[in-house]
């Protein structure tokens, strides 16, 4: 996992207010837009570094900073996807953008499934990459439990805070900022699979084989998203999964040519129905 500097291919960045929040934001390229969605603890260089070049060669790429992650400062509010799930699109609104592709890592990729679910308009298609899952008896049981026992000075001198160090406003927050996300982990329950069946956008599911999450919840998941049918048959489902050889959950960004080419391929198939661009 490793953060680049990418200020040649900068575009525009700054930030938004958005619900009590400055929220940052960068944009790179130019073309339909894609929102980046980052992981728990992390920054948009942890969670899309290396993918950024890739993606922004073709679209215009739209990297977003959590409440108390990487540049956006926190505030009194606690933690949750439906909350961060708010305010990405009210940042979106504020940008402009009417309608975009998303791919969100860790938990990010629960922003993107929860925007898809109560902003459909705005969602053309998702990728959720990486601790893919729609509840919580996805995820190894002796992942939850080791959480339990976390404290927030063990991931001291981590990527994670070491990014944070570079470029939080207040990097001395950086334990209430494991704290709240632990607090958000121990509160969010998922969703039911109806609600997961309902959804109509295409959606990509990706992880690492050595994941935290067991691959069979993950394939539970792709079924329930319209999958494992034999496209000889009846034609290729509208959703599609992929599980990388040899790669753990924090290994997965790292995988930047692997996900950019799966990701980009994906996202510029024709959606049914869809006017293509005059």
């Amino acid at each position: 996992m490793e953060t680049q500097n990418h200020s040649d291919m900068l575009a525009e960045c700054g930030y938004a207010p958005v619900n009590g929040l400055e929220m940052y934001y960068e944009i790179y390229g130019s073309g339909q837009p894609l929102v980046l969605l980052h992981g728990n603890l992390s920054t948009i260089g942890t969670s899309f570094g290396q993918m950024i070049p890739l993606l922004a060669a073709t679209r215009r790429v739209i990297a977003i900073e959590q409440q108390g992650h990487g540049h956006t400062a926190d505030i009194d509010r606690p933690f949750s996807i439906g909350q961060w799930t708010q305010d990405t699109a009210a940042l979106l609104r504020h940008l402009g953008i009417e309608q975009a592709d998303f791919f969100g890592y860790s938990s990010g990729g629960g922003v993107a499934m929860e925007m898809a679910l109560h902003s459909p308009d705005l969602v053309r298609k998702f990728v959720f990459a990486g601790g893919t899952s729609y509840s919580r008896d996805g995820f190894y049981p002796e992942l939850l439990a080791g959480s339990q026992e976390m404290r927030p000075e063990d991931l001291d001198g981590s990527p994670f805070q070491q990014a944070y160090a570079r470029v939080a406003p207040h990097p001395e927050n950086w334990h209430q900022l494991v704290m709240k996300v632990a607090e958000m982990d121990r509160a969010t329950v998922g969703w039911p699979s109806e609600v997961i069946a309902s959804l109509q956008q295409p959606a990509l599911l990706i992880i690492g084989d050595s994941d935290i999450v067991r691959p069979e919840h993950v394939v539970a998941m792709f079924r329930l998203l319209g999958g494992g049918v034999a496209g000889d048959l009846v034609g290729l489902p509208r959703s599609q999964l992929a599980i990388l050889p040899g790669t753990t959950h924090v290994m997965l960004p790292d995988r930047a040519e692997w996900l950019s080419s799966m990701v980009l391929a994906f996202l510029d198939a024709p959606v049914e129905n869809e006017q293509p661009d005059a």
